[in-house]
């Protein structure tokens, strides 16, 4: 059985190894990819999607999206992703073009089109936003979302916020008050999911693809001498072995002003909100699991 979902990403490096696992898996149908601005501006993010699925010679269709958060300045991730997004590995320059359709159109008529449909966002959720506050009725067609962002111990950004919430959070807001089921997968777990040293090294001698994201990762301008976080990545891992993470059901807050702007603030005792969630957090991974998964998964793929 497969589980369809939709990605709402900004390639970025850990956004393409993502797109990678999600466009190879068998166990994933990948119905989407709607690009925003983020790690880069929305026509390079664009350009980026479309660059991974034409290497794996895939028909998924890719729409372009917001070109700016909601209200906050825009602030991209050029520091880590470099000004492409993608350094590393030339993809040449005939890796066709987005739908025509804006990205809130293309999501609408993809979630409506199913029974229900998983939404992975790894990039900020503008898009999302827009979505929920122009088609209401896409809501009860969603199964879940399966985000990558947040943290309960400590940003990226800033000493409480990470860099998809920061980067919109009132669009964050929306998301986490939208009533759908959310699974957050946040710093808490992808800064222990590293990529370490060995694995990287063994990409860059297994195939075609390894080739292709060990130059990508060995670009990242993130990580420690332990290893290097893929963090979106861990969207696709939950989605395939939810097993390998302790989660916590929560009540989430995102702050959208102030000097706490980006922070995602839990209910860990479930006092202030009448006992109510509204996501599943991300509190540990097994990390040898995650490495043995990144390279089998790999190994697979010509």
């Amino acid at each position: 059985m497969t589980t369809k979902i939709i990605m709402d990403t900004d390639p970025g490096i850990d956004d393409a190894a993502a797109l990678t696992m999600a466009i190879n898996d068998p166990s994933i149908d990948l119905k989407l990819v709607t690009a925003v601005a983020g790690n880069v501006t929305v026509d390079k993010t664009t350009a980026n999607a479309l660059k991974i699925i034409h290497f794996f010679g895939k028909d998924i269709p890719v729409a372009a999206g917001a070109e700016q958060p909601l209200i906050k300045p825009f602030e991209d991730a050029a520091r880590i992703h470099g000004e492409s997004g993608m350094p590393g590995y030339d993809f040449g320059n005939d890796y066709g073009q987005p739908i025509k359709k804006t990205a809130v159109e293309a999501l609408h008529d993809a979630i409506m089109a199913e029974d229900e449909v998983t939404l992975v966002p790894t990039g900020s959720y503008t898009n999302i936003a827009l979505l929920f506050s122009e088609y209401p009725e896409v809501k009860s067609h969603i199964k879940r979302i399966v985000a990558m962002g947040g943290s309960m111990s400590g940003g990226n950004m800033t000493s409480v916020a990470e860099f998809n919430v920061f980067t919109d959070p009132d669009a964050a807001r929306i998301m986490y008050n939208s009533g759908i089921p959310i699974v957050m997968v946040g710093l808490d777990v992808t800064l222990k999911a590293l990529l370490t040293k060995d694995t990287i090294e063994k990409l860059g001698q297994m195939n075609k693809t390894g080739e292709m994201l060990h130059a990508l990762i060995t670009h990242y301008n993130d990580g420690t001498d332990e290893g290097r976080p893929m963090h979106d990545v861990n969207t696709i891992f939950y989605l395939l072995h939810p097993e390998a993470f302790t989660t916590k059901k929560m009540w989430v807050d995102v702050q959208t002003e102030g000097p706490a702007i980006g922070a995602t603030v839990g209910d860990v005792r479930a006092a202030y909100h009448d006992g109510k969630t509204n996501a599943e957090v991300g509190l540990d991974i097994d990390a040898d699991y995650f490495n043995k998964w990144f390279l089998n998964e790999v190994s697979k793929m010509n």
